[in-house]
């Protein structure tokens, strides 16, 4: 029946099982673009329709009264208590890197019930990378339990992940590495893995973000405004693009980042 409650651990298993089965698939157009194409856009549109078509059967068959995020406001039928299981998928994220054969993009899933997350996972097939969490317990890389770094401050020896037109947008005084791998749900599990101490996100959606939001706070991370508040991915449950730029890092070291980028107008 559609309100039945299931247990997470199965739950979580399918879901893993999913994004190992969305992640072969994603590999068999990995580095297929068109050599004289900077962006080919057919390509991504077909591999992501396959992925979600896939997905979309797996879940049907599988738990036939769950819903699945379409990037739009929610049926009336998704509600407290009712239906109340709601898978986002990601099919691909770091689609510039799929195209051309750069192994930092990834897959993710993550389950909402009644309103709340209760785990992410996201993996990266061409580099074997398996992310997973169920909130407010422990983050994985693996079968090994990561955590954020566990510093108060910022050095030289610190590394920010930021989106493409950073440079374009912000004048920094950053101290350390400032580098781009052109996959945000890859610079989230590396903060979340403390292999970078901040990320810096742009033009994002609430798909793209679902399931590593629950990877980087059972991590010990956040995601904060640019104004140093924490930021709320539930506000844009209704689908809407988040047009705000945002941080991922954690609460030690939040404000420190702030202080070093000024934004250009």
């Amino acid at each position: 029946m559609s309100d039945r409650k299931y247990p997470i651990e199965e739950l979580s298993e399918f879901a893993l099982e999913m994004v190992r089965k969305a992640g072969r698939k994603a590999l068999t157009y990995y580095g297929k673009g068109q050599p004289d194409t900077k962006f080919d856009e057919g390509l991504i549109t077909e591999t992501e329709l396959r992925l979600m078509d896939s997905f979309r059967d797996e879940l049907t068959a599988r738990f036939p009264g769950h819903q699945i995020f379409r990037g739009g406001p929610l049926k009336e039928g998704y509600t407290h208590g009712g239906k109340r299981y709601l898978w986002i998928f990601d099919p691909l994220d770091g689609v510039a890197n799929v195209q051309a054969g750069i192994p930092i993009w990834g897959t993710s899933i993550a389950l909402v019930e009644n309103f709340w997350p209760v785990y992410g996972v996201i993996y990266l097939p061409a580099t074997g990378d398996e992310f997973q969490a169920l909130a407010g317990r422990k983050t994985y890389r693996g079968d090994q339990v990561i955590n954020t770094a566990l510093i108060d401050s910022i050095s030289n020896e610190s590394v920010l992940l930021t989106y493409s037109r950073f440079h374009q947008q912000y004048r920094t005084t950053f101290p350390g590495k400032i580098r781009n791998m052109g996959c945000t749900t890859a610079h989230i599990c590396y903060v979340a893995q403390g292999r970078a101490d901040a990320a810096i996100i742009a033009n994002e959606s609430y798909q793209g973000l679902a399931a590593a939001r629950v990877i980087i706070e059972a991590a010990g991370g956040k995601i904060y405004k640019m104004d140093g508040t924490e930021f709320f991915l539930n506000e844009y449950l209704d689908g809407g693009r988040i047009s705000e730029h945002l941080l991922v890092t954690t609460p030690g070291i939040c404000n420190q980042v702030l202080n070093t980028l000024e934004k250009i107008n």
